[in-house]
């Protein structure tokens, strides 16, 4: 019987563990080190695009976090009363640290907000720059622009940079005694109007008239005319493209700011004024340059820019003869 006994066999299986993964770590590191080259990236192109006076004003931000405009005021140490917070350390010994004298009397880093709109009116300026730029190369390439070079006027002012189109003899901007645009005038202020929507800023248009006097109606003057006029150019630019919530006024002005005062019935008195108002004129009452306008001069900061009878410009500055020098004259 012993002999048909089942044999025992022990199998000994041995396991071995399957490798796993390595872990996420590098994962987290890769991660960071994206972010880091992003955030590298980043710093150089906005280096790349800033001017010297943007980045000086990003450099005081970061030398001088708290002056920023909205930050909450620190209370002064104890303001809360006794037993209150305080914003000084405590030294061991329980008193308050107190300032020294010098650091007292240290200046406080300007305010960041000054920096801002400085940098902001550099930008605008540039801009206007740019705008009157193009403008000028329109004027002496466009076939729409050019043969009116002897009528558009631009110059930068005090309040921004002015756009005149001015009559000429036997080229007027208007019927005689209206207010109707001759259909060249809707043509130059179509081709204006698609400049000026380029940029930002809001506009300002002034009519103006010579010292002839309107009288073919009771009542109605050189100052209605002029409006009618300014709101007839207003009317051509809102339909060449130009939106209209860039309009910010309509003025007439008459007679009161002549383009040539030694002439005072020349053609070129008679003319529209579209005036590209810069941030610190924008929402404010413009003079349409005052005085300056009335020599023909601008406020001398680049001089005023004609174009010339040969393509090219002419800059006419203050003590120089007036631009109406650079325009066919009208006979007597």
């Amino acid at each position: 019987m012993a002999g048909d006994s089942a044999e025992i066999i022990i199998r000994r299986i041995k396991k071995v563990a399957a490798a796993g993964h390595h872990g996420g770590a590098w994962k987290v590191a890769y991660a960071d080190f994206v972010t880091a080259m992003m955030a590298f990236f980043m710093v150089m192109w906005i280096v790349g695009i800033s001017d010297k006076q943007q980045r000086a004003a990003i450099s005081d931000y970061f030398n001088n976090p708290s002056a920023t405009v909205g930050e909450a005021q620190k209370p002064a140490p104890g303001a809360n009363g006794p037993g209150g917070s305080a914003d000084s350390v405590i030294d061991l010994n329980g008193t308050m640290n107190r300032p020294k004298p010098d650091e007292a009397r240290e200046p406080r880093t300007p305010a960041m907000p000054k920096d801002i709109e400085k940098a902001a009116r550099a930008i605008d300026r540039q801009r206007l720059e740019a705008l009157r730029q193009d403008l000028l190369e329109a004027i002496r390439n466009s076939q729409t622009l050019q043969p009116f070079k002897d009528q558009l006027l631009l110059d930068l002012t005090k309040e921004g940079l002015r756009i005149q189109i001015v009559d000429q003899q036997n080229r007027p901007m208007f019927d005689l005694g209206g207010a109707t645009l001759k259909p060249y005038t809707t043509v130059i202020l179509a081709e204006l109007a698609k400049f000026i929507d380029t940029v930002p800023n809001h506009i300002s248009i002034s009519g103006h008239t010579d010292v002839t006097q309107y009288g073919n109606a009771a009542g109605y003057t050189n100052w209605e005319l002029s409006t009618d006029r300014a709101n007839a150019a207003r009317r051509a630019l809102i339909a060449g493209g130009m939106s209209e919530d860039k309009i910010d006024r309509i003025v007439g002005l008459a007679s009161t700011v002549l383009f040539d005062k030694a002439h005072p019935d020349d053609p070129t008195n008679r003319r529209i004024s579209i005036v590209v108002m810069n941030r610190d004129t924008d929402g404010k009452e413009t003079d349409d340059a005052g005085d300056a306008a009335a020599q023909g001069v601008a406020v001398p900061e680049n001089g005023v820019v004609a174009a010339t009878a040969d393509g090219g410009t002419a800059i006419i500055g203050a003590g120089l003869p007036s631009p109406a020098a650079a325009l066919p004259k009208a006979a007597p």
